[in-house]
């Protein structure tokens, strides 16, 4: 009898193991696929956001003569040399 005893307990103890690794094994995958299901749902959340955003407004455009002023103080301070005011102010007149 103390045989058959210890081979039940055995049995139990192994089955109590199995359902144990069984039930985390399926914790972990549920908060896998949980984890994953959420991802998606974001990913899903920032698209649509972007397609009902409204446009960036426009910056708005600097008149030329306060460029020019801008650059004459730069070129005052000595960050510019003569030939990169030059240079830069061709550019913003032929704009």
């Amino acid at each position: 009898m103390p045989g058959l005893l210890r081979g039940v307990a055995r049995t139990a103890v192994v089955a109590g193991t199995a359902t144990a690794v069984s039930n985390r094994v399926s914790r972990r995958q549920a908060n896998r696929w949980s984890a994953q299901e959420e991802q998606q749902y974001q990913q899903q959340q920032y698209a649509q956001q972007q397609q009902y955003a409204p446009p960036p407004a426009a910056a708005p455009a600097t008149d030329t003569v306060t460029q020019l002023k801008e650059l004459a103080d730069l070129k005052a301070q000595g960050i510019l040399t003569d030939a990169e005011f030059e240079a830069q102010k061709a550019k913003i007149l032929a704009s």
